[in-house]
């Protein structure tokens, strides 16, 4: 299994002063934050993209770019690309470019974004939500396949054999398909074949099994390979020396978080205990102590028949540089290699 780290680059304020970090700090931290999850060893980390003021992330090629001159191991990703509202030469330039940075290490995670602002941010209609997404998806894949690319579609140009330069080291750059919690999706992904990377914010890992199944059962029915057939979570995750301590460190932030974007959804005010239900035994947040984390990783595991990679969402705890670098640190270098050798696996120094 890889283990790694996925960032939204969130910049909010701190609840008990109303400072906010200046965007420059913030950014600095977060390119610390990356050096540091590639210098204990772990297997990935990954931008997000919002078109929000709560996030900072709006061009994720640009800062996986400059995370890929100061790394030397740690793949690079997506997470997630809004194909949908990008034109896939675009997409496909920016991460071949970021490929040829970090010499190899650079992936996608794409899909239709759980936020809906890039829409007529880009002049895309949200009624076209999903055939926006089949085009382009169709459309990068064939990218990565062919230098001189012929291709019509509804929405972008057509193209009549322009060549898509510059090509990157691999061969195929890995793009995942990211989902929530449609089946659709999770059947488009395996009919496709592509690794999948699914989203648990909340609820249980249990529940997502007969999706992933559902993902399985397609792929094998396309005729492709278990071994192409990956699943990926990325799920919100925080590693203190205590338990008390992670969620001490994460709680504020995701608070916050929680509560504005759920103002808009028509949520209740998020609360400490459902902070706490959610990373009990049964709940789907990653927090605490290396052992704590460690055995809900082999539950989760367990529970979705295998996982190749795991993310860890942990934006909401940028208020804590501290205990930010501090739980990177354990992640790499106590949870992930006993995860590994849990798995029977050896831990991979790099």
């Amino acid at each position: 299994m890889e283990i790694g780290i996925d960032s939204f680059a969130a910049t909010i304020p701190n609840p008990a002063t109303g400072h906010t970090v200046p965007a420059v700090d913030r950014m600095e931290a977060l390119l610390a934050e990356v050096e540091t999850a590639d210098r204990v060893g772990l297997d990935v980390f990954g931008i997000g993209e919002h078109h929000r003021k709560e996030f900072l992330d709006s061009a994720p090629a640009i800062i996986l770019a400059a995370a890929a001159a100061r790394t030397s191991r740690i793949r690079l990703t997506s997470a997630v690309t809004v194909l949908s509202a990008a034109d896939p030469v675009r997409v496909f330039q920016d991460f071949a470019t970021v490929d040829l940075i970090a010499k190899g290490r650079a992936e996608l995670v794409v899909g239709r974004g759980s936020f809906g602002e890039a829409y007529p941010l880009y002049g895309f209609a949200m009624n076209d939500y999903d055939a926006l997404f089949v085009e382009k998806l169709g459309l990068l894949l064939q990218l990565r396949e062919e230098t001189h690319v012929e291709w019509q579609g509804r929405f972008r140009p057509a193209l009549t054999g322009q060549g898509i330069f510059p090509r990157p080291v691999q061969a195929k750059i890995p793009v995942w398909l990211g989902v929530g919690g449609t089946p659709h999706s999770f059947a488009r992904a395996g009919s496709l074949g592509l690794p999948l990377m699914v989203a648990i914010i909340g609820g249980s890992f249990d529940r997502f099994r007969p999706l992933v199944d559902l993902y399985r059962e397609a792929g094998r029915h396309a005729g492709h390979t278990p071994e192409a057939l990956k699943v990926g979570i990325h799920a919100m995750g925080f590693v203190g020396d205590t338990d008390e301590a992670a969620a001490d460190a994460f709680f504020p932030g995701w608070a916050y978080m929680a509560t504005e974007i759920g103002r808009e959804r028509g949520w209740s005010k998020a609360t400490r205990d459902q902070f706490d239900a959610m990373r009990g035994p049964h709940g789907a947040f990653l927090i605490g102590n290396p052992q704590t984390v460690r055995d809900k990783i082999l539950a989760a595991n367990e529970a979705l028949g295998g996982i190749s990679r795991l993310t860890f969402q942990m934006s909401s705890a940028m208020l804590e540089t501290e205990a930010m670098q501090r739980s990177i640190e354990l992640l790499g270098t106590e949870v992930a290699p006993a995860v590994k050798a849990a798995l029977g696996k050896a831990p991979h120094h790099g």
